[in-house]
C-alpha cells in the first residue's frame, strides 16, 4: 500500500438514471393491486343495493302513510262541518262527500247569509305513491262507501274513506291495500 488515498467507488451515472426509474415506478399501482380495490368496492356496492331497495320502499310507505292520513283528515273535517250544519245535506246524505274532488273544490257555506263563501277541506288531493305516476290523484285511491260492508269496501253515493289500490306488500308483511 502506498501512500496514495484510497478511491472510493462512484457509482456510475447510468446507475443514477436506473435507482430513479425503479423509484418512480414503486409510486404507482400494480394490476394486483387495482384488481383488489375493485373487488371490494364491488363486494361493498353489491351488499348496500338491498339496503337502498329498503330505505325507498320505506320512504314510499311513509308517503302512503301520510297521504291516507291527510285525506282522511279532510273526509273527517267534512264529516264534523255537516254535523255541525256548515254544509246542507238532505235527509238521505250520510254527511261525507260525494267525491274525492268536493275536498278540494269546497262546499258552500250555510252559515254564509248571501251563501257566497265556500268551506274548504283540502288544498289539493294527495297521490297513493304506490300507484301509476300517469293517473290523475283522484283515481289513485280505491273508495268506500258509507253504505258498504266493513269486509267488502266498494264506491257508493258517498266517500267514508280511501285505501290505496297497490296489491303490494309492505315492509312489515301487511297488504297497502289494508291499511
Amino acid at each position: 500500500m502506498s501512500g496514495r488515498p484510497r478511491r472510493t467507488a462512484r457509482p456510475r451515472p447510468s446507475a443514477w438514471k436506473e435507482a430513479a426509474v425503479s423509484r418512480s415506478a414503486d409510486r404507482g399501482f400494480t394490476l394486483v393491486e387495482m384488481l383488489a380495490v375493485v373487488t371490494i368496492v364491488g363486494i361493498l356496492a353489491a351488499a348496500a343495493q338491498p339496503l337502498a331497495v329498503w330505505v325507498y320502499k320505506r320512504q314510499r310507505e311513509a308517503e302512503l302513510r301520510q297521504a291516507l292520513r291527510t285525506l282522511r283528515g279532510g273526509l273527517d273535517a267534512y264529516y264534523q262541518a255537516a254535523k255541525e250544519g256548515r254544509i246542507p245535506l238532505r235527509a238521505d246524505e250520510s254527511g261525507y262527500p260525494p267525491d274525492l274532488q268536493t275536498l278540494v273544490a269546497g262546499a258552500v257555506d250555510s252559515r254564509d247569509p248571501r251563501q257566497a263563501k265556500r268551506v274548504y277541506f283540502l288544498r289539493r288531493l294527495p297521490r297513493d305513491p304506490m300507484a301509476d305516476p300517469n293517473l290523475p290523484a283522484a283515481q289513485t285511491w280505491g273508495l268506500r262507501s258509507y253504505d258498504s260492508a266493513p269486509d267488502a269496501p266498494a264506491p257508493g253515493r258517498d266517500v267514508f274513506d280511501v285505501y290505496s289500490l297497490s296489491e303490494g306488500i309492505a315492509l312489515d308483511g301487511s297488504r297497502y291495500r289494508d291499511w
